[in-house]
C-alpha cells in the first residue's frame, strides 16, 4: 500500500518529436534528424510515434543561427498570437507553424515530449536542459539517462528562473527536453559530439519505452545546475569588449569558480577576477552565439532535485 501511494501515476507518452536545426548552424542535430528522416529505425519504439523535424529549414539551408530572430526565444503568447503580416519575422511565423503542428502550447493536444537538439562552442559536454524543477517525469528520465551514460558526465542545467527563463521551441510539448552538446564550432561536425547526442536520444527513448510498458520508477534525486545570472564581458564607454575569457576559466564549464579566481584577461595582461560572494559554476563559457546577447558566461549554483516515483497508467 505504501509503495502504491508513493508512486505518481502518469499517462503514457505516445507522441514524441525530435527537433534539429532550431539553430541552423548547430549541425549535430541537423544531420541526425536528416538521417532519421531517411532511416528512422533506431528511433522507433513499439507503441510510440517519433517524428524527426528540421525546425528552422531556411537557417539550416544558409548554415546560420537564424534568419530574422532567434527561434528558440519566440514561443511566448505574444509572438504565437501575433497577426501574420508581410513584415512578421520569419522565425515568428515558423514558431506559429510549429505550435500549430506540435501544440497548441499548454493544451491537452500538444505533443507529449520534444527533444530539441543543440550544439554549443562551449565545453559543456553532453548536457540535458531542464525547464521545470517540479516535473517528476522529466527528472526521472534525466536520472535514467545520467545513470546509463555513466561514467561519462551528463550535467543537468535547470533554466527555471523568474527573470531569465525564455520561451523555447521545445516548450510547446508537455515535457520539453533540451540536449546541448559541445564543444563544437558553428557550422562544423565532430564525430564524438554527434555520437554523444545520439546516445542521449537513444537512452531517452528507451526510458519512454520501458515507462510505457509499465515499469515503475522509484523516487530519485539528481544533481542540477540552476541558472542564476548572466555575466557580460567588461566593456569600454563605447560598449566594446575590452577583455577576453581568462585561460584559467576557458573550457572549465561546470567547474567551481571561487571569489578572486581569474575570470577575464585584458590585452595588456591585467587579470580581472570573479568578484562574487560565493563559489558558482559557470557554463556556456565563451559561447560564440552569446556575444550578440552580451553573455560571457552563465552563473549557476548546484542543488539537488527529488522526483516522486512514477509509473504509467495502463488503460
Amino acid at each position: 500500500l505504501n509503495r502504491m501511494t508513493s508512486c505518481h501515476v502518469v499517462p503514457p507518452v505516445r507522441r514524441v518529436a525530435i527537433f534539429g536545426g532550431t539553430h541552423g548552424n548547430e549541425l549535430s542535430g541537423v544531420f541526425l534528424v536528416k538521417h532519421w528522416q531517411e532511416n528512422g529505425s533506431e528511433i522507433q519504439r513499439t507503441g510510440l510515434e517519433v517524428r524527426p523535424v528540421i525546425t528552422n529549414p531556411r537557417a539550416v539551408k544558409n548554415c546560420t543561427r537564424y534568419i530574422d530572430c532567434d527561434l528558440n526565444r519566440v514561443f511566448d503568447p505574444e509572438n504565437l498570437g501575433r497577426k501574420v503580416t508581410d513584415d512578421i519575422p520569419y522565425e515568428v511565423r515558423r514558431a506559429q507553424e510549429i505550435n500549430h503542428i506540435f501544440g497548441p502550447k499548454g493544451s491537452d493536444d500538444a505533443y507529449d515530449l520534444i527533444f530539441d537538439l543543440h550544439n554549443t562552442t562551449a565545453n559543456t559536454g553532453g548536457t540535458l536542459i531542464l525547464e521545470n524543477s517540479r516535473n517528476d517525469f522529466t527528472i526521472q528520465m534525466f536520472h535514467y539517462i545520467k545513470n546509463t551514460m555513466a561514467p561519462e558526465c551528463c550535467p543537468v542545467f535547470l533554466i527555471e528562473h523568474p527573470n531569465l527563463k525564455y520561451a523555447t521551441t521545445r516548450s510547446v510539448a508537455k515535457y520539453p527536453v533540451g540536449v546541448e552538446v559541445g564543444p563544437q564550432p558553428q557550422g562544423v561536425l565532430r564525430a564524438d559530439i554527434l555520437d554523444k547526442m545520439r546516445k542521449i536520444i537513444k537512452h531517452g527513448l528507451d526510458f519512454v519505452h520501458i515507462f510505457n510498458e509499465g515499469k515503475e520508477f522509484p523516487p530519485c534525486t539528481i544533481e542540477v545546475y540552476r541558472i542564476m545570472e548572466k555575466v557580460d564581458y567588461p566593456r569600454n564607454k563605447n560598449d566594446e569588449i575590452i577583455s577576453v575569457i581568462h585561460p584559467r576559466l576557458q573550457d572549465q564549464d561546470w567547474q567551481p569558480l571561487n571569489p578572486g579566481d581569474p575570470a577575464f584577461l585584458t590585452l595588456d595582461g591585467q587579470t580581472i577576477p570573479y568578484e562574487g560572494d560565493f563559489a558558482i559554476y559557470p557554463t556556456f563559457v565563451n559561447e560564440a552565439a552569446y556575444y550578440e546577447k552580451k553573455i560571457a558566461f552563465v552563473k549557476a549554483v548546484k542543488e539537488n532535485l527529488t522526483a516522486k516515483g512514477i509509473r504509467a497508467s495502463l488503460f
